[in-house]
């Protein structure tokens, strides 16, 4: 309870130990409603600090006492609810520090996960690698914070790279995994000059990830895979944009004109390579200069309303594209995707959802 920055924790405790002090001063004899007093220190210990706690215990103690006395003696609560009043005082205290310990060990757990997660998902700076992105990330666990989606961007001399996946399960395992692929596309993306390369080396990653926790004895990781889409925006092609699909939701090319969706490609999951006879194929696809590109996570094609119908992502980017073409700025388009799927599920998540817009500046900049 704050207003305006200030802590407001006080407030009902103290309008409760007045009111409930005034009131007694106004009830018969016969009916006295001093010992309910006991509920002030109650009260605070859910809402204040240790010491502001303790302080309501005693001015309900004193305010027992005085009031009491007031009245004559035939009318007195007396020795037993004193004692009622001074046991729940305490009580409530010891319940204050209980909570005060769990609300610090909650947030230094939270620290951690905060930690981890701009660990796993870098922040990127505005203009990153030369190009306009934003990206919004919701882990269905909204205590964890963090989970086996990803993205990022690794810009190099051989132009610059962008990354977006979903690893396959939850919990740590998937977060692992992550980190894992994100580590190696970070240098090959940055030191490869062939696209296809960089996909190989997260193949390979991944395959070495998996035989890693297996001889840890983790078999629930022995078969994790990951979906993902490795896009390059090469240098010599301003008008163009290389393609790697994984078994990925396809990208979406957002413009004024419309919506249209890039080609799936022909790649399996990472992780499944070895069925494929051959290394996935890099796709050099066109790509307007006002045309963003649009990748998402299952948490946001397989979001479903209360009557179960899926999210229909590329229809309600249309109409909203139709309605206002500034919706293809990407900070714009990410937080309307966010917000649709929320809105469309009733904020319900069943699986961490990313939403990741990129495209090359309308007006290049000179780095």
């Amino acid at each position: 309870m704050r207003l305006r920055g200030r802590s407001m924790g006080w407030v009902p405790p103290l309008l409760l130990l007045a009111g409930i002090a005034v009131a007694d001063f106004n009830t018969t004899g016969e009916f006295r409603i001093i010992s309910w007093i006991v509920l002030v220190p109650g009260i605070a210990a859910a809402l204040c600090g240790v010491w502001g706690t303790a302080v309501f215990a005693v001015l309900a103690l004193l305010a027992y006492v005085t009031v009491d006395s007031a009245w004559p003696h035939q009318y007195q609560t007396g020795l037993p609810d004193f004692i009622l009043v001074t046991v729940g005082s305490v009580l409530a205290v010891a319940a204050c520090v209980v909570r005060v310990r769990g609300e610090r060990r909650m947030l230094h757990m939270r620290d951690i996960a905060d930690t981890t997660r701009r660990t796993v998902l870098r922040p990127l700076p505005p203009g990153w690698g030369g190009l306009e992105h934003a990206g919004v990330y919701l882990a269905s666990d909204s205590e964890a914070r963090v989970g086996g989606d990803f993205y990022d961007i690794q810009p190099g001399p051989h132009g610059t790279r962008v990354l977006v996946g979903d690893v396959q399960g939850k919990g740590l395992g998937a977060v692992e995994a992550a980190a894992a692929l994100l580590g190696t596309f970070r240098e090959a993306g940055y030191h490869e000059p062939d696209l296809a390369t960089v996909a190989e080396r997260l193949e390979t990653r991944i395959v070495r990830h998996r035989n890693h926790t297996a001889a840890l004895g983790r078999k629930a990781d022995g078969d994790r895979f990951a979906t993902a889409v490795l896009l390059g925006f090469p240098e010599d092609a301003p008008d163009a944009v290389d393609a790697v699909v994984f078994g990925h939701e396809p990208p979406l090319a957002v413009g004024p004109g419309g919506v249209r969706q890039l080609p799936a490609g022909d790649g399996l999951p990472l992780g499944l390579g070895e069925l494929a006879p051959a290394r996935p194929t890099v796709r050099r696809l066109p790509l307007a200069p006002d045309e963003t590109l649009l990748l998402v996570t299952d948490g946001v094609t397989e979001a479903r309303d209360r009557q179960g119908c899926f999210y229909r992502l590329r229809d309600e980017v249309a109409r909203a594209v139709a309605a206002d073409p500034g919706v293809t700025e990407p900070r714009r388009l990410a937080a309307h995707v966010r917000d649709g799927t929320l809105r469309h599920c009733g904020g319900r998540l069943d699986d961490d959802t990313t939403v990741f817009a990129v495209r090359r500046p309308p007006h290049p900049r000179d780095e």
